[in-house]
């Protein structure tokens, strides 16, 4: 059946329709082929390209020139430079660690925050189930992290909390943007500890208790060939192969 047909049933069903998001690096904004061919991108950085999809990262989030961005857990900036660039001088991103974090890992942005090219960029540790902002942001983004904050330790958040506090911080209209690793489907958290993946549909349910409408979901980051049993390792390796869900929720006006 023609998707225009389904959408149509759907709609007659009382049913609600998620649209799936399918650009690609060639449909990309122009200020979006800017931020990832922006040269001060270190080679660490690009090097991941092929596998992240930057251009079709942001193209998907619905960022823009100018957005208010606030970033769970920016780790060594891969997302912190691309989303700077996007939003460009008029925008701002505040870069958010949890406050119990050791300092090795909050040290890990410096590179960033030393370099003058993006001095849109700053950097506060905080609670994540009380989200403090100098501003309402346009955009909340975490990639990679929310099956972290299920297991024990200093990553541990009350995600549900964190959820609301997220959809508090938005303006109306908002987007909260969740990429990570994807488990198998009906696993729910079994395997955010052991494998660091997590069901997409435990990221749906949080996300629509703390009041968030689905958006839009994108399988840009899709891996088919991704059975779902290995275990999630660092900088290059499956971390970057691995099957990934794309959400993007809003916050009704």
């Amino acid at each position: 059946m023609p998707r225009h047909m389904l959408a149509s049933t759907a709609l007659m069903l009382g049913l609600v329709v998620v649209p799936e998001i399918s650009s690609q690096a060639a449909n990309a904004p122009a200020f979006v082929a800017a931020a990832v061919a922006d040269q001060h991108r270190p080679k660490s950085d690009t090097d991941r390209d092929a596998d992240r999809l930057p251009a079709a990262m942001l193209t998907d989030s619905g960022i823009k020139p100018g957005y208010i961005v606030a970033e769970l857990v920016p780790a060594q900036g891969y997302a912190t430079r691309l989303l700077s660039a996007a939003v460009g001088p008029k925008g701002r991103i505040y870069s958010l660690n949890l406050a119990k974090f050791a300092d090795r890992i909050k040290d890990q942005i410096k590179p960033v925050l030393n370099d003058p090219a993006y001095a849109n960029v700053s950097v506060s540790d905080q609670d994540f189930t009380q989200l403090k902002l100098p501003e309402r942001a346009d955009v909340v983004w975490t990639s990679q992290n929310y099956h972290d904050f299920k297991n024990p330790g200093m990553f541990y958040v009350d995600t549900l909390a964190m959820d609301k506090a997220i959809f508090a911080a938005l303006k109306p209209g908002g987007l909260f943007v969740v990429i990570d690793h994807a488990a198998a489907a009906g696993s729910g958290v079994r395997d955010t500890g052991a494998m660091h993946r997590i069901d997409a549909a435990v990221v749906k349910a949080e996300a629509k208790e703390a009041g968030f409408v689905l958006a839009g979901e994108s399988k840009a980051l899709a891996n088919p060939n991704d059975p779902h049993t290995g275990r999630i390792t660092g900088q290059g390796g499956v971390g970057d192969k691995s099957d990934k869900f794309f959400l993007k929720f809003r916050k009704p006006k």
